[in-house]
């Protein structure tokens, strides 16, 4: 039975194996048709796209509109106005508050969607109270007093001072394992 099992298993292996590049080559679901790029700073998001084309009679390029939760068409957003050149159109809305949201661009030209991506505004984070003066040389952590410049005097004192140690701890440790010596 187990030597049955053992072909098997590493079929399944061998398959997963072969399956995992095109799984990975393949584009996923949610960049799939996206003709527009949404970013978000703080309370202000922005999109972005190279999709429309400028309508010869108005002269727009499309409209943006920012939908939240509760809104389900495209009529019910925040609607702005694309701007832009031939190679790049954009938007932006100016004090969202925080929540998801989902964006669409619709282009003037033909009327057809550009894209549509979600996107979430967090809140902006509290201000900290910091010391009304900073270090001179910033922090130091982890130096301690080694950022101190010593003067030679004090360098050779140390040094004699660690010098004297290791020959009292050698002399301690020569008496102790031979105690008729001094």
């Amino acid at each position: 039975m187990r030597n049955s099992q053992l072909p098997i298993r590493s079929g399944l292996a061998v398959a997963a194996a072969a399956a995992l590049p095109l799984a990975l080559a393949a584009p996923s679901a949610s960049a799939v048709g996206t003709g527009i790029s949404v970013s978000t700073s703080g309370s202000t998001v922005s999109v972005t796209t190279t999709v429309c084309n400028q309508t010869s009679s108005s002269g727009m390029w499309g409209t943006a509109s920012l939908l939240n939760s509760r809104q389900s068409s495209f009529a019910q957003g925040r609607q702005v106005a694309l701007a832009g050149t031939t190679s790049r159109q954009s938007a932006a809305w100016q004090g969202v508050s925080p929540g998801t949201y989902t964006v669409i661009v619709i282009c003037s030209f033909d009327n057809t969607t550009a894209g549509t991506q979600s996107i979430i505004v967090t809140a902006p984070s509290t201000p900290t109270i910091s010391a009304t003066s900073s270090p001179s040389r910033g922090v130091m952590g982890g130096l301690g007093g080694a950022v101190r410049d010593y003067g030679p005097v004090t360098l050779g004192v140390g040094g004699a001072l660690v010098g004297a140690g290791v020959i009292a701890t050698g002399w301690c440790l020569r008496r102790r394992s031979k105690p008729y010596r001094l």
